[in-house]
């Protein structure tokens, strides 16, 4: 549905995109994750057909982005970062000026607007000068500009972006039921949004691909997947305690609380028998809970990885 392969981006000496590949399947949300300045908008706007790429190609829905605009277009809905409109006009005056741009007319123009409208909860501020809107509803705006013609794939570029925690919930809310029935590009640097929303992840930096993988996968490579944390009045004697156990490969202790944090070595560390072992070595305890891993310590190891290279 949407297909990189081998984009560069060059602006004078500055490398913004260096060889960037891959392919959103059908049905797929992938995460496009990486720190600010990492290429993610810049690849984006290739892929939308904002900017030409210094050389290789992309493709929307079979469409090459350079040599068949119109028909990639047709096929791509793009929200630009920040979801940009018209700040006098209204939802109701941009949605038609959108519609008459896609070409969208009769009965088809009225049940599209009429559809977006309904889907994006809009009727509240149908009439109202998108400047005076909140940053959450002008993002449903964007989104509703985005699929008025009803594009199977779509390109969102840093939608959570800004937003406070409700309004993101909101957003993410929309982007989830949107892709039950399209293909999504979503670039993010939020860590948060891939687990959120995304069913793949590819993490770039410094205009290259550096992992491609699912959620899952990802947080398996996490030393705090299989790990179990504590709150011990006593952490050097809960280590102490726990120090030469079967399957415990270290400790680490963090936060304001100062929970203990101890990691496996190979399999998951077993809940039971920590707790089972600080209470035979009089060790008092609490808050004693499994770890799933972290996607900020893997996202800092790969991209940090990156730059020491």
């Amino acid at each position: 549905m949407i297909e990189a392969h081998a984009l560069h981006k060059r602006y004078g000496r500055l490398l913004a995109v260096d060889g960037i590949s891959f392919k959103v399947e059908p049905g797929e949300v992938l995460g496009f994750l990486g720190p600010n300045g990492a290429g993610k908008s810049t690849t984006m706007k290739m892929i939308a057909g904002f900017l030409a790429p210094t050389s290789g190609s992309a493709k929307v829905c079979g469409h090459d982005v350079q040599t068949q605009p119109m028909g990639a277009r047709r096929s791509l809905g793009y929200l630009p970062e920040g979801a940009p409109g018209y700040g006098e006009m209204s939802p109701d005056g941009f949605l038609r000026f959108i519609a008459d741009v896609r070409g969208l007319a009769g009965d088809r123009r009225h049940g599209r607007i009429a559809a977006v409208r309904s889907r994006l909860q809009l009727d509240g501020v149908w009439e109202q000068p998108i400047d005076t809107l909140s940053k959450g509803y002008k993002r449903r705006v964007g989104l509703a500009a985005a699929i008025l013609h009803d594009p199977p794939a779509l390109v969102l570029d840093e939608p959570t972006d800004g937003l406070d925690p409700n309004q993101k919930h909101e957003v993410r809310t929309l982007i989830r039921e949107l892709a039950r029935e399209r293909t999504v590009l979503l670039s993010t640097h939020i860590l948060e949004e891939v687990e959120a929303v995304c069913s793949r992840a590819i993490i770039v930096a410094r205009g290259r691909v550096l992992a491609d993988a699912t959620p899952a996968e990802l947080l398996a490579r996490s030393r705090y997947q299989g790990a179990v944390s504590l709150l011990a009045e006593d952490s050097i004697a809960a280590r102490a305690a726990l120090d030469g156990m079967p399957g415990v490969s270290g400790f680490h202790q963090e936060g304001p609380d100062g929970r203990l944090y101890v990691f496996p070595q190979g399999r998951p560390v077993p809940l039971d028998a920590v707790g089972e072992r600080l209470r035979q070595r009089g060790v008092a305890f609490r808050g004693l809970q499994p770890e799933r891993g972290r996607l900020d310590e893997v996202f800092r190891a790969i991209t940090a990885g990156e730059e020491a290279a």
